[in-house]
């Protein structure tokens, strides 16, 4: 058993991505692919889709490369921990590289990117960022 099922998601991305592997697949669960899907919209992930049923479901994630072979995702951590969980208000929601990156924040609406959070005027959970 895992104590921190989405640290092991990103850690699964990462390697993938280190190994420059074209696809990763993950056990699902709804906030993995709510994660999943906003850092998908913010163009660091190719196509985001889940295979199976059941038990057996799982997220394909089609990682990106430009055209050199790079990979696009250059950072990828883990903010909030299980053992030290981190909260900001909507006017504190951070940026990331000056705004190259991104946070993807757990707030009352769902989850969502800073940018977004910022829009709304929502803060949360920091769950990870990206860049």
């Amino acid at each position: 058993m895992l104590t921190d099922p989405i640290a092991d998601m990103l850690t699964r991305i990462r390697n993938a991505n280190r190994a420059r592997k074209g696809r990763v697949e993950i056990p699902w669960s709804h906030l993995k692919e709510s994660i999943v899907r906003v850092i998908e919209a913010e163009g660091f992930l190719g196509e985001v889709s889940v295979v199976g049923e059941g038990k057996d479901k799982r997220l394909q994630i089609a990682l990106r490369y430009d055209a050199r072979r790079n990979p696009v995702i250059s950072g990828l951590v883990r903010v909030s921990k299980p053992s030290l969980r981190i909260y900001v208000g909507a006017e504190n929601v951070p940026l990331v590289r000056g705004g190259l990156g991104a946070s993807i924040v757990s707030t009352s609406k769902g989850v969502m990117g800073c940018r977004e959070a910022r829009r709304q005027g929502v803060g949360g959970e920091v769950l990870c960022s990206v860049w």
